[in-house]
């Protein structure tokens, strides 16, 4: 009734704050009316107000939504252990005493219930145990104590790792991108009408079903006959899962493809997944995303993952500062144990060309971690190499203040570094785990339901997210483990007006790269481009030189970018997990603007 809690508390202190004038204004004679006007709105709001904050039996008080694993004598209350830690790491609240809450039957899966549509998605910081960490299943820690190898570490993985589309699924690839790219799904369906949303659900899905299947006779006539002759959709039911579960793996594995088609997919499978719309089509979308995890579990091939050779098999070959000799061996080398594994592990269900495509996706993943997760580690190293958080070069400090071109912190030049720094490896965590959180919110968006709410940018599905805000806590977690302390905020948004649902969190953190790589490459190309009489002559007299040019870039990303600019509240914006986002993308919107945007220009990046 009254948006998120933040607007809430906002709202009362409005409402009381009138209440007072009123009553100063006229000398407490204000009208019977207007005083239980006043008194009636703000018992409403307290109302609303606590039953908000309630929290559900066996979970944490303060973040409500993890289970409660420690119980404070002093505090007399019970958290997780997250906030436990974080409440008590200074103060009196050291000497307090926790007590182990005594679980029966183990951890429950259960998860709290969301407040107002919404999981609380805030995080506090502290060290975790490793159980928690080990449920990271894509965690790049490798023990090598003898009780992990890479074997079981790219198992575990595998479980996320997608299968590479073959020929056949390709085509079909084609023919929903095709359908997608026509279709009108959410114009139709995502509206505020009177009329049955039910019957426009289906009516649209139908509709889609229909382009397909008048696709796939086009492009092959007799395949056509096969499946639509005299047939129903709920009879094809088999097909239109796969060609649906095509076109998500697809953009697992490839996240700058089906920019707007993928939208309207998943729109169409959340709304295919309600129990009246499912039972009146009569068939189901929705099945399983093809890992290469249950690709060979299916077909007995799993004690391949576990072969030494895998690791040669699956590397990603790069050029960089390599001889051509170098490049042909590593090459061989790959081949001789692709065709090693290919031959030693096929059986009668797992042909040699199976066991290279899943050889392959694995690949594939190297190089999404390669383009997703490497950039986060070199602006690191380029921090580490131009700035030193306690020596400050003259004209190259990081300090911000509120209030001053554009910035909403205040951080001095040491607070910023480390803000910056356990930012960028915030980042660079949450691209790692990518493909987890992929497929935990593919199955949040497909298991939960939602409600249409304007978010101040237009309608969106608000949608609770608990599995990807487990997630998202845990990888918060470890960053703040390596931190040691953490700058800034450590709310995480989901399920709320800044970001929606588990689609709209995957396309944020989507674009981390996108904003990195272009600073990256630029900054790589610049001695290059300096070879030219010309352009050397105007790096030289514009920015004092080449070195100088690049830490002027760095250091303007650095400081304007982490500045907690880009909204018009802290709740969008500020040192959030979220908001440390939106800065920057806020940096690239004004990248005309920079005095060193022609060098963007003359390395032909563009954002």
């Amino acid at each position: 009734m009254w948006g998120n809690e933040a607007d809430r508390k906002h709202r009362l202190e409005e409402i009381l704050q009138r209440e007072d004038d009123v009553e100063s204004d006229n000398d407490n004679d204000s009208t019977p009316n207007t005083e239980d006007k006043a008194k009636s709105e703000s018992q409403e709001m307290d109302e609303d107000l606590a039953a908000a904050q309630a929290t559900a039996e066996g979970f944490c008080v303060e973040c409500k939504d993890q289970e409660s694993f420690f119980s404070c004598e002093q505090c007399e209350e019970d958290f997780c252990e997250v906030c436990y830690a974080m409440l008590h790491r200074t103060g009196n609240r050291v000497r307090h005493i926790k007590k182990e809450i005594f679980k029966p039957n183990g951890k429950s899966d259960t998860l709290a219930p969301s407040v107002n549509g919404a999981s609380a998605s805030t995080s506090k910081g502290s060290s975790l145990s490793e159980e928690t960490l080990a449920e990271l299943p894509e965690s790049k820690i490798i023990v090598s104590s003898g009780s992990s190898t890479f074997g079981d570490w790219v198992t575990r993985r595998s479980k996320y790792i997608p299968m590479r589309l073959d020929l056949t699924e390709r085509k079909l690839l084609r023919l929903l991108e095709a359908a997608l790219n026509v279709s009108e799904y959410t114009d139709k369906v995502d509206i505020l009408s009177y009329t049955s949303k039910a019957k426009r659900i289906i009516h649209q899905i139908k509709d889609l079903c229909a382009i397909i299947s008048g696709l796939v006779v086009a492009n092959d006539y007799r395949r056509g006959q096969e499946l639509f002759a005299d047939k129903t959709f709920e009879d094809n039911e088999e097909f239109f899962q796969v060609i649906f579960e095509i076109g998500r793996r697809h953009k697992i594995m490839n996240p700058e493809k089906m920019r707007s088609a993928y939208g309207k997919l998943m729109y169409l499978l959340m709304d295919s997944t309600m129990d009246e719309i499912e039972s009146t089509l009569g068939f189901s979308c929705v099945i399983p995303i093809k890992t290469v995890y249950s690709f060979l579990e299916q077909r007995d091939g799993l004690e391949m993952l576990r072969n030494d050779l895998v690791a040669d098999a699956t590397r990603e070959i790069i050029a960089d500062g390599k001889t051509r000799q170098q490049i042909q061996m590593e090459i061989r080398k790959k081949e001789r144990a692709i065709e090693q594994l290919s031959r030693k592990y096929s059986n009668e269900n797992l042909s040699p060309d199976d066991i290279k495509v899943c050889l392959y996706s694995i690949g594939d993943n190297h190089s999404f971690l390669r383009t997703n997760r490497d950039p986060c580690d070199k602006m690191l190293k380029y921090l580490s190499t131009f700035f030193h958080p306690t020596n400050i070069e003259e004209g190259f400090s990081l300090a911000i203040q509120s209030g001053r071109q554009g910035a909403r912190l205040t951080h001095n030049h040491e607070t910023q570094y480390w803000y910056i720094n356990q930012t960028l490896n915030l980042w660079r965590e949450i691209a790692h785990e990518m493909f987890y959180l992929w497929m935990l919110s593919d199955d949040d968006m497909l298991n939960n339901d939602y409600r249409l709410r304007d978010t101040g940018q237009g309608l969106q599905r608000l949608q609770s997210c608990p599995a990807v805000s487990k997630a998202m806590h845990t990888i918060l977690h470890k960053a703040q483990q390596k931190a040691g302390y953490w700058v800034g905020s450590s709310v995480i948004h989901l399920g709320d007006s800044n970001v929606p649902n588990a689609f709209m969190f995957i396309d944020k953190y989507n674009q981390v790269a996108r904003i990195l790589n272009p600073i990256i490459l630029t900054l790589e190309k610049i001695e290059e481009i300096a070879k030219d009489e010309g352009i050397h002559a105007y790096i030289r007299d514009t920015f004092g030189g080449v070195t100088h040019l690049r830490k002027t870039i760095v250091c303007d990303f650095f400081r304007m970018a982490f500045d907690g600019s880009g909204a018009d509240n802290f709740f969008s914006a500020g040192s959030c997990i979220d908001g440390r986002l939106t800065s920057a993308w806020n940096w690239c919107s004004q990248i005309e603007k920079k005095s060193f945007f022609p060098i963007f220009l003359l390395t032909a990046i563009e954002f």
